[in-house]
């Protein structure tokens, strides 16, 4: 008898990163240097637990469809909306705008060409750089997250975000690549 995906420990894992979401947001949004201390130690946890859910259903062998499809949604869902909440919050200069729009895009797009090449049974693997693209996306939120509490901080803040964008964009670009001659109706039937 098979279990219910949603008693797999790994996905609920994976839906309290989800979850956690909604307080980090609110916190960071708050404005106030205590509140911040409190999201970052939320993030740096829900960050990590995309480690620990991957590592589980490892271990474990408790892979289900719904933690295969939460997961990546999962990561751009705490990207995605931690960036807007950054945005409005104004911790991005106009100039880190450029990474972050770039980090959206390709989020965006590659999951859109995800889900139009689904229908013609083309897979695009999750490449070993995408999976450190997301981790350095991770990081480098929890640097801005951090840029506040720490004097100096800047410099390392947009050198770590200008490169998550652009290990985002290489690895959009890859799959890109990969799945031209899909999109463009040159492969061999």
């Amino acid at each position: 008898m098979a279990r219910n995906p949603l008693t797999l420990v790994p996905n609920i894992i994976t839906i309290a990163r989800i979850a956690a979401i909604i307080p980090i947001v609110w916190l960071v949004m708050d404005g106030d240097l205590t509140l911040r201390i409190i999201a970052l130690v939320l993030y740096v946890v829900a960050a990590a637990s995309d480690w620990v859910d991957g590592f589980l259903a490892r271990a474990w062998n408790q892979y289900s469809d719904l933690g295969r499809m939460l997961d990546p949604i999962a990561d751009k869902l705490l990207v995605g909306i931690l960036i807007a909440a950054l945005a409005w919050q104004g911790s991005f200069s106009g100039w880190d705008m450029i990474p972050v729009c770039a980090i959206l895009f390709r989020e965006f797009f590659i999951s859109g060409l995800r889900e139009f090449l689904g229908n013609t049974s083309v897979v695009l693997p999750v490449s070993q750089l995408a999976k450190w693209k997301t981790t350095i996306q991770l990081v480098a939120l929890a640097v801005v997250l951090v840029e506040p509490l720490i004097p100096g901080l800047r410099l390392v803040s947009d050198v770590v975000l200008w490169a998550a964008g652009a290990i985002t964009l290489w690895t959009g670009w890859n799959y890109l690549r990969a799945s031209w001659p899909h999109l463009v109706g040159t492969t061999a039937k």
